[in-house]
């Protein structure tokens, strides 16, 4: 069997275990995620390094959604050189109260912070300072990584302990998952995959709940699409007290 294939194979599976296990936790933050808009709040994603990645995704894309706004602070995202530089900041607690003080982030905001072992220092502060800051916290994170590993935050808490609701990526240690005959090191990690069916699937109980409550969805059309440009410049009006990245 091809590694391709086993990789394949062990993905499937993942996204099997991650349906059964998190459905109802996504649509349970997707209710979050409707009710902050419905009441005038904002949606933000962040992660650090590759974990923001996840904040990529949810932003400025077909069929996402326009309200949500990703956090991408300097020197946290993959485009920083050194990208070794990323490693060394996120364990840096302190950072996360610079970058919520630089984010329009407010009392009743929604905060969905993606860390796949979850012991960093930014993003469990980011985590225990913004809900200090009346917003909502939530956790798409690995428990079994991160139940094997000891945080790096001074509180000695880890992402899952320190958010209001918590959505497993059913990742495992180290994040990588295939082992090659002849080397030692793991390497296929899941997380980006897991991360964003997780993001993707949140969307669409979303959408459904927007439609379910009679509110017009905050939706992008492709700009590749005609009629695309014209239909995102109607949402991102609409919508243009809940965006920040415009």
């Amino acid at each position: 069997m091809s590694y391709t294939r086993k990789y394949f194979e062990i993905i499937h599976k993942k996204l099997d275990e991650l349906l059964e296990s998190q459905e109802e936790n996504i649509k349970a933050l997707a209710v979050k995620l409707v009710d902050t808009v419905e009441n005038g709040g904002k949606v933000f994603f962040f992660g650090c390094s590759h974990a923001g990645m996840l904040a990529q995704e949810a932003f400025y894309r077909t069929g996402g959604l326009v309200i949500a706004n990703p956090i991408l602070p300097k020197g946290l995202t993959l485009d920083t050189v050194p990208v070794t530089d990323t490693s060394v900041l996120e364990r840096k607690a302190e950072y996360a109260h610079e970058i919520l003080d630089s984010t329009p982030i407010s009392k009743g905001d929604l905060l969905v912070i993606h860390s796949v072992s979850g012991r960093n220092g930014v993003p469990v502060e980011m985590a225990i300072e913004a809900r200090k800051r009346g917003i909502f916290t939530a956790a798409i994170t690995s428990l079994t990584y991160s139940k094997a590993s000891p945080s790096r935050h001074e509180s000695g808490k880890r992402l899952f302990e320190v958010c209001d609701m918590v959505l497993d990526n059913v990742g495992e240690i180290g994040d990588a998952i295939l082992t090659i005959d002849g080397f030692a090191e793991k390497t296929a990690p899941t997380s980006t995959i897991m991360g964003a069916a997780i993001i993707n699937s949140l969307c669409a109980e979303a959408v459904a709940l927007f439609v379910e409550r009679g509110i017009e969805p905050p939706v992008f059309r492709s700009a590749n699409i005609d009629g695309g440009d014209e239909y995102n410049a109607r949402m991102f009006e609409k919508y243009k007290d809940r965006i920040t990245y415009m």
